[in-house]
């Protein structure tokens, strides 16, 4: 039998107290004394979360190794504190079969150190006609229960409908990436605006992702089933949600940390680091993101972690690819621009970063209060911690990151996964007591 004691740690909703994990299950929480067999970590000053979850990510394999492997961004996630990422479809071959969900299932399982979860893609090979295997990916070992085409927008409304009715009687969820691609233009590669016209970069406007999601959410009610919106950039796409969910809509949403806190002034040095889908937006729209993930508008936080290798990222901006990294400082960047400044206290974090994408995703296992009897993954956290992030120290194969060279306060401490530390940043955090 493993033991590991946790000592001191600050719980949500009470005083610190000590955690004790045995065989992956939280056994005991109070005042405890260990055995001489148990692993202790010193968790004093550090906040314990449930482990951190995350809707959206891209971990490239199968066929873009050289960008991210399974196991380095599996690596990446245990570092930024996540038990569980889900693994986006858009690889090559395509996750639209029950065989290729299976794979990556099991090549998160090799690695062990966060539950890999496969996202099935919508349609066939992402090109939007066909439905994929919906119901064979569901009833597969991997259980598919996130269905997305992300990096495409599932455009035809007839067969976003479909795909809607066909999810519905298991449960699943469709997570629509929300553009327009008539409205967006197949140059675009930035926010339109006053901007982009001075630097006679194309643009795309807020209006391509609002139309769409404005029409997912009629088909969600007109459907009864379940739509997410992924990564939220736009202040109108915000009304949308709000109404819909006023509506009794089944619609959720997630936003990025960068949304939340980069904007498109600094696309002003033609960095392709920023250059993203969505793209990074104007103060007023973060403003109205920040607000949305504070009212419970916007359920999640999602990084939409997606690593480049360099001869892909390192262009002129309109030739680079679109995407950043955000696993490693996801918790960093919410408690900088949420936490810190009273938006969201750890408990709200923990909703946001946990829970509810647990439940979005359907994962029993994770999200679970730090109590007797749930499955031990936890995120401890050192909210008064400054680091300043450098890229080159990543664990992520590629280096397209963003916060390179910013200093963010509020970092994670150590990540127990099934109950073993699976990241520490302190290589003498345990000890075997004598």
């Amino acid at each position: 039998m493993s033991s590991l004691l946790i000592k001191g740690a600050r719980l949500l909703g009470r005083e610190a107290a000590d955690v004790l994990v045995e065989d992956g299950v939280i056994r005991e929480v109070g005042a405890l004394t260990a055995s001489a067999e148990t692993q202790v970590l010193d968790a004093d000053g550090l906040v314990a979360l449930p482990g951190l979850v995350d809707l959206h990510v891209h971990l490239r394999e199968p066929g873009r190794e050289d960008a991210e492997t399974i196991a380095t961004g599996s690596a990446a996630a245990a570092a930024g504190g996540f038990t569980a990422v889900f693994a986006m479809a858009n690889t090559n071959p395509v996750t639209d079969t029950a065989e290729a969900a299976e794979r990556v299932l099991d090549l998160g399982r090799a690695c062990g150190l966060v539950d890999v979860v496969p996202v099935g893609a919508v349609t066939k090979g992402l090109e939007g006609a066909e439905l994929a295997e919906l119901g064979l990916m569901a009833r597969s070992r991997a259980r598919v229960r996130v269905f997305s085409d992300d990096g495409r927008c599932v455009e035809d409304a007839r067969v976003m409908r479909r795909a809607l009715e066909y999810i519905k009687p298991f449960g699943g969820v469709i997570s629509q990436h929300s553009q327009d691609p008539r409205l967006a233009g197949s140059a675009a590669c930035c926010h339109e605006g006053e901007l982009s016209g001075r630097l006679g970069l194309p643009g795309w406007p807020g209006i391509a992702e609002e139309s769409i999601v404005a029409r997912d959410v009629m088909l969600a009610r007109h459907t009864g089933s379940r739509v997410h919106v992924a990564h939220v950039s736009t202040a109108g796409t915000v009304e949308v949600i709000r109404w819909a969910k006023a509506q009794g809509i089944d619609v959720t949403a997630e936003v990025t940390p960068h949304h939340l806190a980069l904007t498109t002034d600094l696309l002003v040095g033609y960095d392709p680091v920023y250059k993203v889908n969505p793209p990074l937006r104007p103060k007023e729209d973060v403003e109205a993101l920040r607000a949305g993930l504070a009212d419970g508008t916007i359920d999640v936080v999602a990084t939409d972690h997606a690593p480049h290798a360099r001869h892909d990222k390192e262009h002129a901006f309109v030739d680079a690819a679109f995407g950043m990294l955000g696993l490693e400082t996801a918790l960093a960047v919410i408690s900088d621009v949420m936490v810190r400044p009273g938006l969201l206290d750890w408990a709200a974090v923990a909703r946001v970063m946990s829970t509810t994408p647990s439940r979005i995703g359907g994962l029993t296992e994770q999200g679970r209060p730090l109590e007797p009897g749930s499955p031990a993954n936890i995120t401890l956290v050192d909210p008064d911690r400054e680091v300043t992030v450098d890229a080159n120290l990543s664990l992520s194969r590629s280096r397209n990151n963003p916060w390179h060279g910013r200093t963010l306060r509020g970092a994670v401490h150590s990540t127990i996964h099934r109950g073993t530390v699976s990241h520490s940043t302190e290589t003498t955090v345990m000890e075997t007591l004598p």
